[in-house]
């Protein structure tokens, strides 16, 4: 059974970083554009459009989310076996978009690399479907992940803590002691209920504040020391909070 962090503050002894969870879409690779195309098609194909709104409501969103939130938008019967095609139209179309390349978000790849040098483990945490990851995998490079963990993996995926539960059980660590690194609201919904501390680089929609949180505009120009920074000021602030 999944469980959450075994300590009262998201921290490890001595305030130090054990493993860094990615999120994927939107905070690795710069993906979610190619999911408005896939989207604005699956829309196509019923005769609709997508709205602005719920184009924002959708980003960092499961499969089954996604397609409930279509289907309402569209007016169409919530029917399991035709939102399950559509789930897999969608994939299918975005899966011919992703084995184009994917375009990183800017000093992602550096970040990875430079996690990799110090041998930090790092972990993909996404919600998008394991057959999909494995083809972004091809883009992203699986060498820099000691473990992935997909939406369709876990009992439920973000913002229910399930998929950084399981990264961190993958992992042999403590929740606390992780440093997740999202882009969306429900991804950093997910991260902070795990029990993790959350690097928040928003990307198309902004993210609100907490205090397992700290928010900056981009990765560029950060590098490792700067993630183990940010976990100790967390970790610090939340052990001043509970003492």
């Amino acid at each position: 059974m999944l469980r959450g962090s075994r300590r009262d503050t998201a921290a490890c002894q001595n305030g130090r970083v054990r493993a860094v969870l990615w999120d994927m879409d939107g905070t690795l690779v710069d993906s979610e554009k190619l999911w408005d195309v896939s989207l604005s098609a699956l829309y196509e194909t019923f005769g609709g459009v997508m709205s602005r709104e719920t184009r924002a409501t959708l980003v960092g969103a499961s499969a089954e989310e996604t397609m409930v939130t279509v289907y309402t938008e569209l007016g169409l019967d919530l029917d399991p076996e035709a939102m399950a095609e559509s789930v897999r139209w969608l994939h299918d179309h975005t899966a011919e978009l992703f084995d184009g390349g994917l375009p990183w978000c800017d000093g992602a790849r550096e970040m990875l690399e430079g996690l990799a040098a110090e041998r930090t483990p790092a972990a993909l945490v996404t919600n998008t479907q394991r057959g999909l990851t494995e083809r972004a995998l091809n883009s992203i490079g699986r060498h820099y992940f000691s473990v992935t963990v997909c939406a369709d993996e876990v009992a439920s995926g973000k913002p229910a803590p399930d998929p950084y539960l399981r990264a961190a059980e993958l992992l042999g660590v403590d929740p606390a002691d992780c440093l997740a690194v999202e882009d969306s609201v429900t991804g950093t919904a997910a991260a902070e209920k795990a029990g993790c501390a959350v690097l928040v680089v928003p990307n198309d929609v902004p993210v609100p504040g907490g205090l397992r949180r700290r928010h900056v505009g981009s990765l560029a120009g950060l590098d490792v020391a700067d993630l183990r920074r940010i976990y100790a000021e967390i970790d610090r602030e939340l052990r001043e909070r509970t003492a």
